[in-house]
């Protein structure tokens, strides 16, 4: 199958993260996947939630929203419908299962650290992006932290990254744009660590069902390029990975 923007059925589109993105914040990168850029930020304040008073441990969350002009048809802010939509939730949570799963949360403290994900344009795999992104945001965080001397280590215990494969016409392919996630005949999120450890599938069919080695072969597909992420990561990182 030939892609529309020329890639081979294994191959990523051009990932680009750049630390630092916003002047004013320790912790921000901005990802880039092809057409998709999400703007990834990493902040800390010193409470936690109610049912973590008292147990000396941290807290990670996060935000995810998409902005109105992100795809070509205008969506309308969820802040201006006063509520957010069923997508926008499952994302963010699924962004901060993820980074909780590669973070020693007593390792900062009492203290809650905030995730924001913003989407300024939109071309597939958003959730997967974010999680990427938003790993180098949150060392950014944790390294001014301790160059400040607020905390004592880098309080993480793996690298983190994500990545779409699809299943499309009989072909698995990987990172998968709008224009192919939109009409695949599987569509798959896998969330792994740097040492290939799984935190998250999500699978479906949207059509008929798929055998058990079309999975196998998608998750190996999935770790190709997950393990390409976890290296540009590293080369950002340095060693603070």
């Amino acid at each position: 199958m030939i892609r529309a923007d020329g890639r081979k059925a294994d191959e990523l589109r051009k990932p680009v993260i750049t630390p630092g993105y916003l002047v004013e914040i320790p912790g921000s990168a901005l990802i880039e996947m092809g057409k998709t850029r999400v703007i990834c930020a990493a902040s800390i304040e010193d409470k936690v939630p109610q049912f973590l008073r008292d147990s000396g441990t941290g807290w990670l969350t996060a935000e995810y929203s998409m902005l109105p002009m992100a795809t070509p048809r205008r969506n309308s802010r969820e802040a201006a419908e006063g509520r957010q939509r069923g997508r926008t939730l499952e994302i963010q949570r699924l962004i901060g299962r993820s980074l909780r799963a590669v973070t020693d949360l007593a390792g900062f403290g009492a203290r809650t650290v905030h995730i924001d994900c913003d989407v300024i344009q939109a071309d597939g795999g958003t959730r997967t992006a974010s999680i990427t992104g938003s790993f180098v945001a949150l060392v950014e965080l944790f390294r001014d932290m301790k160059n400040r001397g607020e905390i004592e280590n880098v309080p993480f215990v793996d690298s983190i990254a994500a990545i779409s494969v699809g299943l499309l016409k009989g072909e698995l392919l990987l990172d998968l744009d709008y224009s192919e996630d939109s009409i695949a005949d599987v569509d798959a999120n896998f969330v792994m660590t740097g040492d290939g450890s799984f935190v998250e599938v999500q699978a479906a069919a949207e059509g008929n069902p798929f055998d058990k080695s079309v999975l196998d072969d998608m998750t190996a597909l999935a770790a190709k390029g997950i393990g390409e992420l976890a290296a540009l990561q590293r080369s950002i990182l340095g060693e603070w990975m």
